[in-house]
């Protein structure tokens, strides 16, 4: 049974971080890139990051570079995206994909 289980939501101030993590199981998790979308309330499903199967290449949206690092631990089918200097508008459900998998999404929310 393919599954992408995502962890580590929560509640932030602005400010601080959180390291999401999505575990992958029933499928070769190391043979695909991955991504981390996320959906705020009301608007459409984002794109945050991608990374290459290798590890080697990341990308990012122009509203998280320089705060999020997406990154994968392929010998433990596991991806994290690690998210730091936090805002308001980074609150949002926050999903893993890969291939056509996705996770059940894991919420962020940033507020004082």
């Amino acid at each position: 049974q393919v599954q992408l289980v995502e962890s580590g939501g929560g509640l932030v101030q602005p400010g601080g971080s959180l390291r999401l993590s999505c575990a992958a199981s029933g499928f070769s998790f190391n043979y695909y890139p991955m991504n981390w979308y996320r959906q705020a309330t009301g608007k459409g499903r984002e794109l945050v990051a991608s990374i290459r199967y290798t590890g080697g290449t990341t990308n990012y949206a122009e509203s998280v570079k320089g705060r999020f690092t997406i990154s994968r631990d392929n010998a433990k089918n596991t991806g994290y995206l690690q998210m730091t200097n936090l805002k308001p508008e980074d609150t949002a459900v926050y999903y893993c994909n890969c291939q056509n998998y996705w996770g059940q999404g894991t919420q962020v929310t940033v507020s004082s």
